[in-house]
């Protein structure tokens, strides 16, 4: 860590050299203007919560979301089915032949599966 530190640092001093000898050497000698470009980098590029990273989360909290609304719909649909269910013996009962396979005392069950 501490090596990438000093090779960012050598970077920089030989980058801010080249720079004062150019066009734009006259601009980046004040100290403002170099603090700020310097802040921008280091906040875009090396800092924690970069710009990068910034991204990433966001990316994952739109995915989370959708996902939110999936799982909310999901809900809702199965709130209605248990309603339905327990107001009406006959969805019950349908409910329970199909899902579970039960059946009554006299009857007798035949599983039809299709091979497609």
């Amino acid at each position: 860590m501490n090596q990438h530190i000093q090779k960012i640092a050598v970077l920089l001093k030989s980058l801010y050299e080249r720079m004062l000898r150019s066009r734009f050497g006259l601009f980046l000698r004040n100290k403002f203007v170099l603090t700020s470009v310097i802040f921008v980098l280091w906040m875009t590029f090396f800092d924690q919560n970069n710009l990068l990273e910034r991204r990433k989360s966001t990316r994952e909290f739109r995915q989370r979301s959708e996902e939110k609304e999936y799982y909310q719909k999901k809900i809702e649909e199965d709130r209605k089915r248990i309603r339905e269910l327990k107001t009406n013996n006959d969805n019950l009962e349908k409910f329970a032949r199909e899902q579970y396979l039960m059946k009554k005392d006299n009857e007798d069950i035949f599983v039809i599966v299709d091979e497609n």
